[in-house]
């Protein structure tokens, strides 16, 4: 029954949620978010899917408004009315502590560059790529609120 009061009102009902948090909880016209295949958008109606995310942006469009969420992978299902992200992490821009993110970025640099074990390089390589986007993405202009909703 709520799936099609949504699809009535031509909204999508995006969750975004983590093992700490419900992060999102929130009716928007359209969801892009980056799956491992690519860029993927979601409108009212969209075929049902499931999918594997890759590290990126989930972009919520409600009118010509836009919110930013940052999320390092996990699982997208995608119904005719909704879309439900399960992910390890997820980040408004505004949650990032630049700081203490620049401190981390900085010692996984130097670990990079002393690493000897390849399977350790590669997780610090993925962790160290995940600081970078954190911080390009914790100076995003794009504002993390819907202010007149």
């Amino acid at each position: 029954m709520e799936e099609n009061k949504l699809e009535t009102k031509k909204k999508v009902l995006l969750r975004v949620i983590t093992p700490a948090e419900v992060k999102v909880d929130q009716e928007v016209d359209m969801v892009i978010m980056r799956a491992t295949t690519g860029d993927m958008g979601v409108l009212p109606g969209h075929e049902r899917q499931l999918c594997v995310l890759a590290d990126g942006i989930v972009r919520l469009l409600n009118g010509r408004r836009e919110r930013q969420i940052i999320v390092f992978g996990g699982l997208a299902e995608v119904t005719g009315s909704s879309v439900t992200i399960l992910t390890d992490e997820a980040h408004w821009p505004g949650d990032i502590d630049k700081d203490r993110t620049a401190e981390a970025k900085e010692h996984l640099a130097r670990k990079v560059q002393e690493q000897t074990d390849d399977r350790e390089l590669l997780r610090d390589q993925l962790l160290l790529s995940r600081m970078m986007m954190k911080l390009d993405f914790s100076a995003s202009p794009v504002a993390d609120d819907f202010d007149d909703e």
